[in-house]
């Protein structure tokens, strides 16, 4: 658009201000660091900048007073919403001996690709720093080109009964409850560390709908939860150049592209559920991609949480997985104890597949 929608501008200006108002004050920029990922080819860096409070102004240099970047990611409910964005601010990203300079964007976000090249497969940090600010390590997730192997989960109803889509309950446990308190889905923890146990060295992404101001709630949860941890893709809720909030369904669409592109060599496992659209998005992906996509599994809610979800007895994306690609099978169950046999079953038969096709047309 040549021009961005209204509520954009408006945000936009209202954190300039608020950032100019903060400054004036001594406030100063902090970095969030979330977890990156990247090939031997570059990394992925994400990160948000935002303005925090002055710290102790004691003259006793060794006090002992909490990093305030640690103390934002401990911090939890409604408060998480409500921050200075540092916006159009430069960040160094120092990597392997190299410095890279990246900016954020208009609400503080950092999302960028650097061509750092060489990296050995496994966890690395990177240090991030803006301005005279303290520097942070953020971890990055290197994957071997050579990995054929992935797993990408959604979160909401997949792996933590929250019924997002219901207004009160959402923002109850958006805003209030504490991580140790929310339900996860029985068995996806174990099925998760099932999977991959077998394949150590493969990545994990978490694909969610959530605004990023929860990713420190959800990686709590994950840990307590004992999931594998992984890089998460959430999203930033709010207006666009386009409209009042961000498309959901577009943003996993993108995410699940752009795995594509970072690592044209795995075969994904898409775990999701059929409270939302994660059946129609996981079909079409592979109906384009088919040999992008190793199986399907889609958690199924019973009827009173669908009724939670969007209001109805029934999945609302069921007649939209008549057209997927059959060579991509799909396995659905109501929790992770159900879905793990069926899962390993479809995995089997897909090598069992693949071993047939190479033997029939050998090179």
């Amino acid at each position: 658009m040549a021009r961005p929608f209204f509520a954009a501008r408006l945000e936009d200006r209202l954190n300039t201000k608020l950032g100019d108002v903060v400054r004036s004050r001594g406030w100063n920029e902090r970095v969030i660091a979330y977890t990156g990922y990247g090939s031997s080819k570059f990394i992925r860096v994400l990160a948000r900048v935002v303005f925090t409070p002055p710290m102790d102004g004691s003259d006793d240099e060794h006090r002992i007073i909490p990093d305030l970047a640690d103390t934002l990611l401990q911090r939890r409910g409604w408060r998480n919403f409500f921050t200075a964005p540092a916006v159009n601010h430069r960040v160094n990203a120092t990597i392997d001996g190299h410095t890279y300079q990246v900016a954020t964007d208009r609400n503080g976000y950092v999302d960028s690709r650097l061509p750092v090249r060489g990296l050995q497969p496994g966890w690395h940090e990177i240090r991030l720093q803006c301005g005279d600010s303290e520097p942070v390590e953020a971890p990055i997730m290197v994957v071997d080109p050579e990995q054929t192997w992935g797993l990408v989960s959604d979160i909401d109803d997949t792996v933590i009964s929250t019924s997002l889509p219901r207004p009160l309950l959402a923002a109850w446990n958006t805003f209030v409850v504490h991580e140790s308190a929310r339900q996860a889905v029985a068995g996806m923890s174990e099925m998760y560390r099932s999977l991959m146990a077998e394949h150590p060295q493969a990545p994990i992404i978490y694909v969610s709908t959530g605004a990023w101001n929860t990713a420190p709630t959800l990686i709590r949860f994950l840990k307590h939860h004992r999931f594998p941890i992984g890089p998460l893709l959430l999203t930033d809720w709010g207006p666009t150049n386009s409209g009042w909030f961000r498309s959901g369904q577009e943003h996993k669409r993108m995410a699940l592209r752009d795995l594509a592109i970072d690592f044209p060599k795995i075969q994904w496992i898409l775990i999701g559920d059929d409270g939302q659209h994660d059946p129609s998005i996981y079909g079409e992906f592979a109906e384009a991609h088919p040999d992008r996509v190793n199986v399907v599994a889609i958690r199924q809610l019973t009827p009173g949480e669908q009724v939670l979800a969007h209001g109805t007895l029934a999945p609302i994306s069921a007649d939209e997985l008549d057209d997927a690609d059959a060579e991509v099978p799909e396995v659905r169950a109501e929790d992770g104890y159900e879905l793990q046999p069926l899962l390993q079953q479809a995995i089997e038969g897909q090598l069992d597949t693949r071993a047939a096709r190479a033997n029939a047309n050998p090179r």
